[in-house]
């Protein structure tokens, strides 16, 4: 974006062209000058700013997400937000990660290839340390971690997948599944040095401690669905796409609510004197007669007319008509 100029370098420019130190015949000719903008070969830039965009509104509901999963999970105060979005040759990724950290590698299924989380030893430990009962420390010991941290982080970041899987239901439906927690960059060659990644840095808080979460989307694993990062398309078709599926299980969880249903045998009147003086084998007289269809209600509302009955050994109801709602018969 260029340079706004203020009121007073205008007045200053005006005045000098004026007083002839500047001549305006000369800035003409300086505008007309072919820009030249370097490139740099070695950090090609195969994502267009439209699918930045795109990827950063995704992993912005991913923080949101994964923010409300740990905070229920680790029962602390999290916070995390979307500090960058950059693309980057992978080799300048790994050599950009510090020498022991935490690298979560998971294969975004149907895509062909892997992605990398990689966590800041400090917010590692302080989730493992909240997991295990304490107050949340950070404290670096990644170079010697035992099966049973191994396991445990394996198992927290499996978890994180699933919101992550969630957030990116709005592009693409992935099932990104744990293929290996690592804690050395140089063992880990997902593409080769060259290739183009782009790299999401999540700024996080944990409890006390703080520290960046690094997402490596490599450009070829992710080459198949980068159409889908159109705004047009994310904005209008798939969440056309998407609405079907959305009824689909909007019916299908309001099928499995449950409804509270009652039969009444009938109704009587008594005093307050009579209740008071109740007692073993005393008899309650109702205004149903014995051939009459009884009431079933659903919450309040009357719904069906039943007679009793009994099924495999249970009391049963058998319905024999149903209660018409007012406004809803035809006249």
């Amino acid at each position: 974006m260029a340079d706004v100029l203020s009121q007073g370098e205008i007045d200053a420019l005006l005045s000098a062209i004026s007083t002839g130190e500047m001549d305006a015949e000369e800035l003409k000719k300086e505008d007309t000058k072919k820009k030249i903008r370097s490139y740099d070969f070695k950090r090609a830039l195969r994502f267009s700013k439209d699918q930045i965009r795109s990827l950063t509104r995704i992993h912005e509901n991913y923080a949101r997400l994964l923010t409300t999963q740990l905070s229920a999970q680790l029962r602390t105060f999290v916070q995390m937000n979307v500090a960058s979005v950059d693309q980057l040759p992978y080799d300048e990724f790994i050599r950009s990660v510090p020498k022991m950290t935490i690298l979560n590698v998971f294969e975004p299924f149907p895509l062909d290839g892997r992605f990398v989380m990689e966590v800041n030893p400090n917010i590692a430990y302080a989730m493992l340390d909240r997991m295990l009962g304490g107050q949340g420390e950070a404290y670096n010991k990644v170079e010697n971690l035992t099966e049973i941290e191994t396991k445990i982080m394996s198992q927290l970041f499996q978890r994180s997948l699933e919101t992550f899987r969630e957030a990116w239901l709005s592009v693409e439906e992935l099932d990104p599944v744990m293929d290996d927690l690592e804690v050395n960059p140089q063992f880990l060659q997902l593409v080769s040095p060259n290739e183009t990644v782009v790299v999401i840095s999540l700024s996080t808080t944990i409890g006390e401690s703080s520290g960046m979460i690094n997402i490596c989307l490599p450009h070829v694993v992710i080459e198949s669905i980068l159409p889908k990062l159109s705004v047009h398309l994310w904005m209008q078709a798939k969440k056309k796409d998407r609405l079907p599926g959305e009824l689909h299980s909007l019916k299908s969880n309001l099928k499995k609510a449950p409804l509270d249903l009652a039969v009444e045998l009938g109704k009587s009147e008594i005093t307050i004197d009579e209740f008071l003086h109740l007692g073993v084998d005393d008899i309650i007289e109702l205004d149903q007669l014995i051939d009459e269809s009884l009431l079933l209600r659903i919450g309040e509302e009357p719904k069906y007319r039943v007679q009793p009955g009994k099924m495999k050994n249970h009391v049963a109801v058998q319905i024999t008509d149903i209660i018409e709602e007012e406004g809803t018969s035809d006249e």
